[in-house]
């Protein structure tokens, strides 16, 4: 099986360079080196271990604050796909080696063996989840709200001309970029053909890097919709959490995912994301006119200066799912947890599960938690690998009432 992977959308031309000869579908070969194509071609290794090509420019972390422009390496075909908004690069490469890149991309290829395997086995499920269910609906708009609510979502709309794309919207999926090492290759080969199984079907395995000492359920995030597996569990070996979500925020509760041991997270982490190491708790602050700023660009909404931010629903994590946002003008609902992360930020929040207090005439957003916090905690995960948890124990941990299988 093949997956194709959307690298870079809306080229005038793409230029590529080969390490090894490729040939087009009419048979014309290309030598190692700088190609550049204006107009549809798919190029196909003649060695696919050997050969490889190179994009420079990849986009990374599109919209969100470790957003950056890198060279990326990739074996496997190259093609090129003609739309109105310009030309697609799609990289088309064996299913087993586009998950040894996800799992080397989402997280450092030296993590722990036991952690690489079970997200060889998650992401594998991810991928094949929508095929398995096709009618699963993507990104929404609750119905009947009135023009002060705000409640959308966004979930994995189909791309038309690719399965998947190469960033944090889908999987991150880097090509060789990043160094493989063994482990990373022994985990997908020990885990071959493995999914996430519920009531033996595939699971829609979500994941997030740390949820904040407790995952969320999958309805804060997206649709109202009951996924099983997908609901709260305290990220520990026993259960130590507050009643009360914004007591549990503005604390600092013991928990897998808190960790700032610097060597540790040097082996677990890609090297962008060890910029980011207040993961666990964070802080941000804004002036009533900066918010007002942001929710007029971000929404088109203008509000005026803003005078109070009111969390109105929260997921068991602390995550908000609806917030009361009111200015001197006007005052506007937010939701779901995603669009309030975009909402009071210039890239996103690390999460919505914040706690707000008022300082020296501004607003403080104390918080826990870096994503949506749905399903397996990759921070989480990787300190119960290097403590020598299975990848079994770490899935059923994080995905309750689960099974591995073919």
């Amino acid at each position: 099986m093949n997956v194709s992977v959307g690298l870079i959308e809306g080229l005038p031309a793409a230029e590529v360079e080969l390490t090894g000869a490729f040939t087009d579908t009419f048979g014309k070969s290309y030598t190692p080196g700088r190609h550049s194509f204006s107009s549809e071609v798919t190029l196909t290794p003649s060695d696919p271990q050997a050969c490889a090509f190179a994009l420079d420019g990849v986009t990374i972390g599109i919209g969100f604050h470790w957003e950056r422009k890198e060279r990326q390496i990739f074996r496997g075909a190259f093609r090129l796909v003609k739309q109105a908004t310009g030309l697609t690069v799609i990289n088309d490469v064996p299913l087993e080696e586009y998950v040894t890149s996800v799992i080397s991309s989402e997280m450092s290829a030296s993590c722990p063996l036991e952690l690489l395997k079970a997200h060889a086995v998650i992401s594998r499920s991810w991928l094949s989840f929508p095929k398995a269910n096709p009618t699963r609906s993507g990104s929404g708009q609750g119905e009947g709200l009135d023009s002060h609510e705000v409640l959308r979502w966004y979930g994995r709309e189909a791309h038309p001309d690719f399965d998947v794309c190469a960033d944090d919207h889908c999987q991150r999926y880097q090509g060789i970029t990043k160094a493989f090492s063994p482990a990373a290759a022994a985990a997908v080969r020990a885990t071959g053909g493995e999914f996430l199984r519920y009531n033996g079907a595939i699971c829609d395995a979500r994941f997030s890097k740390c949820c904040g000492g407790i995952t969320e359920r999958y309805a804060t995030a997206w649709e109202d919709a009951d996924m099983p597996y997908l609901e709260s569990v305290y990220d520990g070996p026993a259960l130590s959490c507050s009643d009360n979500p914004e007591t549990w925020i503005s604390s600092n509760p013991p928990a897998y995912c808190n960790t700032q041991d610097s060597e540790l997270l040097a082996r677990l982490l890609p090297g962008f994301d060890q910029e980011t190491r207040d993961f666990y708790r964070w802080r941000v602050v804004h002036t009533p006119g900066e918010l007002a700023d942001l929710i007029k660009s971000r929404l088109g909404v203008d509000l005026g200066t803003i005078r109070d931010m009111q969390p109105l629903a929260r997921g068991p994590s602390g995550r908000i799912y609806r917030l009361k946002v009111t200015g001197e003008r006007d005052y506007i609902i937010i939701g779901k947890e995603l669009e309030i992360r975009r909402a009071l930020s210039r890239t996103h929040l690390y999460s919505s599960a914040f706690v707000v207090d008022k300082e020296a005439g501004s607003f403080v957003l104390r918080g826990a938690g870096w994503g949506h916090g749905v399903g397996l905690c990759q921070i989480g995960a990787a300190v119960m690998a290097d403590d020598g948890k299975t990848y079994t124990e770490i899935l059923q941990h994080y995905y309750r009432g689960t099974t591995v299988g073919a």
